[in-house]
């Protein structure tokens, strides 16, 4: 079977609705496929509709992100969690409020030097989505500032640039507890992916797996080779499930569908350890 445990649709940073990236995973030739936007659950059912109709088994989950005390960023998967879960819901929904109005701030900072304002930035936002930098990448695009969002994060957007400003996001500790008491499965994305900026040391790897971490995302193209060795002896010693996936954002970036794959054992093992009476849907 061909699975592939992470995408994202215009309901965070990704370029296509929920249903065309159903029709994009069964294009592609998955068999499974999981929607993980950005802080939000809102896709899931479209695209569980979509992808069943399709005859492809769909996996419900969420992108988290979160921040170490010593201002690291970490994206924790989660998948199969209660969506209406209390704590769960009130951390994602600060995250997103914080979103927002980092994004205002950082637009407000922009405009100072280029030819981009809140009305453009929003053009790019589907409604209700989890405003972030990929959409201000994109009005930047549509200005003629960049190329493409690519070019637009490694220049005005990256973490080093006079217009970049932080915003809140929850440890990753806290987040995967709060994952796993809303009965979901949490897998550390793209964790040694150092070409996006610093990484966790091993401490951080520790207190996460302490916490109830499941899973490393391995098999993804942001981690080196000989990263994705030390993943999977980490994985090997503590009992971690591991998985492989694209990172799919339609044109949004390169990624390809399908790129990396995960194994049914590991989906297996997925759909055993959560609790939240949320189930893969298949055909």
């Amino acid at each position: 079977m061909k699975i592939d445990l992470h995408t994202h649709s215009a309901e965070s940073d990704g370029t296509e609705r929920p249903a065309d990236v159903a029709r994009a995973a069964h294009a592609a030739g998955l068999d499974v496929f999981a929607l993980t936007d950005h802080d939000t659950t809102s896709g899931w059912q479209e695209a569980g509709d979509a992808a069943v109709a399709l005859g492809v088994a769909f996996v419900p989950g969420m992108e988290i992100s979160c921040t170490t005390g010593t201002g690291i960023s970490v994206h924790l998967l989660s998948y199969l969690h209660d969506p209406a879960d209390p704590a769960l819901l009130a951390e994602v929904e600060s995250s997103r409020g914080s979103r927002r109005t980092r994004a205002q701030r950082m637009v407000e900072l922009l405009s100072e030097d280029y030819p981009i304002d809140w009305d453009v930035v929003l053009d790019h936002v589907h409604e209700d989505a989890t405003v972030g930098r990929p959409h201000i990448a994109d009005a930047l695009v549509t200005a003629g500032v960049v190329e493409d969002r690519s070019a637009a994060f490694a220049s005005v957007l990256h973490s080093r640039s006079r217009y970049y400003v932080p915003h809140y996001a929850p440890d990753p500790v806290r987040a995967v507890r709060l994952v796993r008491a809303a009965g979901g499965v949490p897998v550390f994305a793209h964790p040694l992916a150092a070409a996006r900026g610093r990484v966790v040391g091993p401490e951080v790897f520790e207190a996460m797996i302490d916490a109830g971490l499941a899973g490393l995302e391995v098999a993804h193209r942001d981690n080196p080779d000989d990263a994705r060795a030390r993943l999977v002896q980490m994985a090997s010693e503590h009992d971690l499930l591991v998985t492989g996936s694209s990172d799919y954002h339609g044109t949004g970036k390169p990624n390809r569908l399908g790129e990396n794959l995960t194994s049914v054992q590991s989906l297996v093992r997925i759909e055993e350890q959560a609790t939240s009476g949320v189930v893969v849907r298949y055909p």
